[in-house]
Order: C-alpha cells, then structure tokens, then sequence
C-alpha cells in the first residue's frame, strides 16, 4: 500500500473509531466518570498504570480505587490519613499489588499537597516542556525520589532510560494533552505539544504498524515507538499519535 492509500485508510479509521462510543469498553472511561481535572488526572494515571489485561477486569478494579476513595480522588488524596489506606490492603490487578498502590498514595499525596496539576511532573523545574524522552524519565526519577520507594514498584512505571516503549505512560498523555473535540481524550494539559506525543507501543500497534510497512525493527521498545511515531508525523506532523486509535483497534477489533 502506498502512503497516500496508506493515509487515507488510517485516517478513516481514526474517523471511525475516535468517538464517543469508543470510550464504553476502553480504560479511558475511568477519568470519564469525574470532571473535576485533578480527579481525571489521578484516575487517568491509575487507568493506564493498570491498563494491561481484560479490559473489563482493568475497568472493574479501576472503579473500586475509585470507591474506596469515596469517589472523589483529589479530595482524599490530599486529605486522608495514613490509617485509611488500610481499606487498600489486599488490592491485586496483574502483578500491581497492594505495595505498589500505596506508594502511588503516598506520592500523590505528597506531590499534590504542593503542585496544582499533575502535568508539572512532566516539566522541567521552571515549568518548561523539553521533549517527551525527558518528560517521562523525570516523571520516573520524581515519582521515585521518596526514601521509602519500593524496587518492585518500578516496573509500574516506566522509562525511556530503561529502554522501555512507556506504552502506558504514553498512553495517558495521549489522553492528558490531546484535544478533547472528538470526546475521547481530554486535552487538559497545555504545556505538552500534541506535536511531540509518542505513540503507545503495545502488541496489537506493533504487529499492525509492521504489517503495513510502517516499521522495521522487531523489539517493542523505545526506538520502535520512536520509529513508529516518525512515520506516523509524516502522516499527519501536527497530530501523529491520533492514529493510534487505528492501529490499536486495527489489532484489536479487526483481526490485523
């Protein structure tokens, strides 16, 4: 296929499935359910951390954090007592486990009860964007810096530094920054250029993206995603990530 077939396929794709509908089955319906920003941060985090999987069951566990924080995340968040995580014990998704999800508490806590938005955890100490490779291993590094950081958790979270794909972090700024228009992504986030997002990377993008001749490299790794995102800004070099919707759902629902 050549690339103005190829474009055009893609696009009517991304047309199809960029809509509200898509939102029903999706983890992305999580930070749906409030509208208050801070909120959809936290349970925009906590959906993509938890997004591998059934996606009923990643939903399903999702919305009992969400319970167990009296539905109202920012609030408890800031204002819970170290005793009240005890309703968190037990919790399981996967290999996430109770742990990790205290620690994801206690940094929210901390971090939210001095910055006004998650987003500056992505930015430089002066508030600047640098690109998205240094957005994300800062993340890593701040998300980490508390003295009590447990090892196991940092498989939770990663980094480009560890040659990681970050699909899932990724995937979370794909719904922080871009335009909430078409009523999937909220486009809360305004230091973050759509422009320089990177496409999520998992195994339904990667075996699509290489079967329509869009990448070479067989790993699902950081410079794949690159590669990937590279081709997809010659598609469309103000929105690349947009596809996404394509692909993923290419795999997903296609069969591709």
């Amino acid at each position: 296929m050549n690339r103005n077939k190829l474009k055009n396929f893609l696009d009517q794709r991304v047309e199809y499935y960029e809509r509200p509908e898509f939102i029903t089955n999706d983890p992305v319906s999580v930070p749906h359910r409030f509208s208050k920003k801070q909120d959809q941060e936290i349970m925009g985090l906590f959906a993509a951390t938890l997004a591998w999987g059934q996606r009923t069951t990643i939903i399903r566990n999702c919305l009992k954090l969400a319970e167990w924080m009296d539905h109202s995340p920012h609030e408890f968040i800031l204002q819970h007592e170290e005793i009240e995580r005890s309703r968190f014990l037990g919790f399981v998704h996967r290999t996430f486990n109770d742990t990790d999800l205290l620690y994801f508490l206690e940094y929210l806590q901390q971090f939210y009860r001095k910055h006004e938005s998650l987003e500056e955890a992505f930015l430089d100490d002066e508030g600047a964007f640098l690109s998205i490779e240094s957005s994300l291993i800062l993340f890593h590094q701040r998300f980490f810096s508390l003295p009590d950081a447990p090892q196991r958790t940092q498989k939770h979270v990663a980094s480009p530094a560890k040659k990681s794909a970050c699909k899932r972090l990724n995937m979370f700024l794909r719904w922080m920054v871009r335009s909430s228009e078409n009523g999937v992504d909220f486009g809360i986030w305004k230091h973050i250029p759509v422009s320089q997002l990177i496409c999520p990377l998992d195994t339904h993008v990667h075996r699509v993206a290489s079967g329509l001749g869009m990448i070479n490299r067989k790993q699902a790794d950081w410079q794949t995603a690159l590669e990937l995102t590279g081709f997809l800004r010659e598609l469309d070099p103000m929105d690349p990530v947009k596809y996404d919707y394509a692909l993923f759902s290419l795999g997903e629902n296609e069969g591709y």
